[in-house]
């Protein structure tokens, strides 16, 4: 007995834990700084602590999440002035590309994604019998996401991802590109726009436009800017055309209770929020200014850095105690990814890899 054929699907590639490096580096955890998953350096909002810790002590974990289900939904359209059913509540916004695979592909039907980019799109894409080609975004060109790079790509794909804030990279698709890729696409073709960072951008959601385009669909988060990355709680949010697709592609139950809990206080938190977005926003500057490689400017809460050998840089920078990125597994390897810690822990990590880097170049 064998599975099908998965050669085609590359499994993703997530950083490191800091308990893993800890035990093989034999250091004490509190030791290491991790800056190489993009999460919030905060941590949660100590409301969503509070209501996941309030759950299992009153309602307890044996009860189906279908309130706190219907409560997060409700909040979430009334953040965004949207109907309750244009929104999916999903785990992660993995689990909303995974439902909108369900929704949208058939056997054979493609995928265009950008590359570098989340190899989650492709694989999901994989995972329905479906194929993916890809967008490219040159280094050249500093990374830079045009209408016109999109469309010249495109051969009428059933799916084209806009990642936005891109990741690894931190660039952005303007209000104006993203209206031209949905009006120059075929009529067949849905535009998932995927704002995972989105809370870190100073430019406004594509929320706005689903209203006006029966082709668009916006994935959000609360792993990164809400701190909630362990419990896997995200959305999207689609055109109210085919929103009731959602029960007939969701899994039973699919976003836990305690995620919708914490989710529902975490939204009742903005001061959290905007502590993580002024952190991130201090901590991009601070490596641009100060950090001995080229860097792009990002809308993320990360900064990608040209340190010529990705994998030396990051491999002496773990042993240091400071973890970051090898972006190798993006096809660029000669660039880290840099997540946005706090002061103390950005300031270490610039420290750390300029003494690399300076190390490194005198080498013969």
């Amino acid at each position: 007995m064998q599975t099908r054929d998965l050669s085609s699907h590359s499994p993703y590639v997530p950083g490191r834990g800091i308990e893993e490096v800890a035990r093989d580096l034999g250091m004490d955890p509190d030791e290491l700084i991790k800056l190489s998953s993009n999460e919030n350096p905060h941590g949660s909002s100590p409301k969503a602590a509070a209501a996941v810790i309030d759950a299992t002590e009153t309602t307890g974990l044996h009860v189906y999440p279908k309130a706190s289900h219907t409560d997060l939904t409700a909040a979430i359209a009334d953040q965004w002035d949207v109907a309750a059913e244009q929104v999916w509540l999903t785990p992660g916004a993995d689990g909303a590309i995974d439902l909108l695979s369900r929704a949208f592909l058939e056997p054979g039907d493609g995928i265009l994604e950008p590359d570098p980019g989340f190899s989650y799109y492709s694989m999901s894409a994989r995972y329905h019998h479906g194929t993916a080609r890809t967008y490219d975004l040159s280094k050249a060109a500093e990374f830079a996401q045009t209408a016109e790079l999109v469309l010249e790509a495109y051969e009428g794909e059933r799916m084209v991802y806009l990642t936005t804030p891109h990741n690894p990279t931190g660039s952005e698709f303007s209000r104006e590109a993203i209206e031209t890729i949905a009006d120059g696409v075929d009529e067949h073709t849905l535009v998932v726009i995927d704002e995972a960072y989105g809370e870190y951008s100073q430019r406004p959601s594509s929320i706005e436009l689903v209203d006006d385009h029966e082709n668009l669909a916006v994935l959000r988060t609360f792993s990164k800017a809400y701190g909630l990355a362990g419990l896997r709680i995200g959305y999207a949010v689609v055109p109210s055309e085919w929103a009731d697709a959602y029960a007939r592609v969701n899994t039973p139950f699919a976003a836990n209770d305690l995620a919708c809990r914490a989710a529902l206080a975490a939204l009742d938190d903005q001061t959290h929020v905007e502590r993580s977005i002024e952190t991130a926003r201090w901590a991009r500057g601070y490596m641009r200014e100060n950090l001995d490689a080229k860097t792009w400017d990002s809308a993320g809460n990360f900064v990608l850095a040209d340190v010529g050998d990705a994998e030396t840089v990051a491999a002496r920078s773990q042993a240091r105690g400071v973890i970051i990125r090898d972006c190798t597994s993006f096809g660029l390897p000669e660039c880290v990814r840099i997540s946005c810690g706090t002061e103390a822990e950005t300031k270490t990590a610039v420290e750390t890899l300029n003494t690399i880097l300076a190390e490194v170049s005198v080498q013969p």
